[in-house]
């Protein structure tokens, strides 16, 4: 068995037209699915258009794929998404289209269709939410509503911070010698890295997650792969000019050795760009609310938020990874220009007044709430499956939710970005 993992790299096409390939060089792992583990790290998800065909047979004789008229460019890839269920064989065809994967080394790849079995197996039910089913530390949805939360914090960050960290632009410039690579560790919905695939034609982009991008018009020049990041990223190493991270950490064993194996996947004078939420609710002084054990007392969002952290904590989460990224590169030999940005971003539309910057940030508490509120919701199989009643989750949420309609406490997320550069 090690011998054949050892030789064929294989290779699962969806029925959107994605190509998913699994690592050769890892060992074949079982997953509580019944799957392979190597199917659930080193997944690589392909747009099919502008790659090279070759002579491959699936074993059931057929791939599906999307009809070429679905194949069109927009101009936000955010609001263009189909769940992996939606496809029907009527829009078959049996063009077959593979590309190598930065991961996947192996000469004789073969090819298999991703049959619906296949495809549930990706992902659990649970409390009504579609779940992951292949990182038992990462415990939030999956499904078409989380993403479309996901879409609107993208777009709120854009707003506050900008779409990118000040030298992006600069490392990703077309200096005419080396082809510049970005990737994203976990993904989510694919906003970002679809920007930047869009705004940067000449680089390529790779993002990872635990599922894949569910998109319809993924630019050609980037690939989605389905890995866990907890398994390592050796198979990165010197591969990328900017290593991106937004709000994973409640999916991360061990951020600080993270960090350290990005320093290098990371080539020389690439950027690293890490945003972190540390998983607690600031007062108006803007210090932390912390409660103690057991507790049921307002304000009900800063109570939810710290039972969500030890259900973090209790799954493997690095759930305080954000009060120590800045230290964590600042202190690694391999990163210079290290630059702190803390945002604090009131979560109900509590300030006064009509001045311009009072309006901005109260349209952007706005959308915090309305997030915060989402995110309430998509907590809930994570609160459950920590040991809380349905009954005490439920009704903390409804006070939670009523809290941010009344707006009257003042109250803030804290969010935590840090850049950096490697040195040459």
């Amino acid at each position: 068995m090690d011998e054949y993992w050892q030789q064929h790299s294989e290779r699962l096409e969806y029925s959107d037209g994605t190509i998913m390939s699994a690592d050769a060089n890892s060992n074949p792992r079982v997953s509580n699915t019944g799957l392979p583990q190597v199917l659930l790290s080193f997944l690589t998800v392909y747009p099919l258009r502008d790659m090279p065909s070759h002579n491959m047979m699936s074993l059931d004789n057929q791939v599906y794929t999307l009809s070429d008229d679905a194949d069109s460019d927009s101009d936000s890839d955010c609001a263009t998404r189909m769940s992996l269920d939606s496809f029907s064989e009527a829009t078959a065809t049996s063009r077959t289209s593979v590309d190598l994967s930065m991961r996947s080394q192996s000469p004789a790849p073969s090819v298999f269709s991703m049959t619906n079995s296949l495809r549930a197996q990706a992902y659990k039910e649970e409390h009504g939410r579609n779940l992951n089913n292949y990182s038992d530390v990462y415990h939030l949805p999956a499904d078409e509503e989380e993403l479309e939360r996901l879409d609107r914090q993208y777009e709120m960050f854009c707003k506050v911070a900008g779409k990118y960290s000040p030298p992006l632009p600069e490392v990703l410039a077309d200096d005419g010698f080396e082809a510049k690579a970005v990737l994203d560790l976990g993904c989510g919905s694919g906003c970002w890295i679809t920007d930047v695939a869009r705004d940067f034609p000449h680089c390529s982009a790779v993002a990872v997650d635990l599922v894949p991008m569910q998109s319809i018009h993924m630019p050609p020049n980037c690939r989605s792969e389905i890995d866990d990041i907890n398994l390592g990223l050796e198979h990165f190493y010197g591969d990328f000019n900017v290593v991106h991270a937004q709000l994973i950490s409640a999916g991360i064993r061990d951020y600080h050795s993270m960090i350290d194996q990005i320093s290098h996947v990371l080539r020389p004078g690439g950027l690293i760009d890490i945003t972190e939420f540390p998983f607690y609710i600031c007062g108006p002084d803007k210090k932390p609310i912390i409660f103690p054990a057991g507790a049921f007392e307002p304000p009900w969002v800063a109570l939810w938020t710290s039972y969500a952290m030890s259900a973090i904590k209790g799954r493997g989460g690095d759930a305080d990874a954000a009060l120590h990224i800045h230290r964590w590169i600042s202190t690694n030999p391999a990163f210079e220009d290290v630059v702190l940005r803390d945002l604090w971003l009131p979560i109900s539309p509590f300030l006064e007044g009509n001045d311009p910057e009072t309006i901005f940030w109260n349209e952007i508490a706005v959308t915090m709430r309305d997030d915060m509120k989402a995110f309430l919701k998509s907590g809930r199989p994570l609160l459950l499956g920590n040991g809380l009643s349905e009954e005490f989750v439920s009704a903390m949420e409804h006070k939670a939710c009523q809290e941010l309609d009344e707006a009257k406490i003042p109250l803030y997320g804290h969010v935590i970005n840090v850049y950096a550069r490697k040195k040459q």
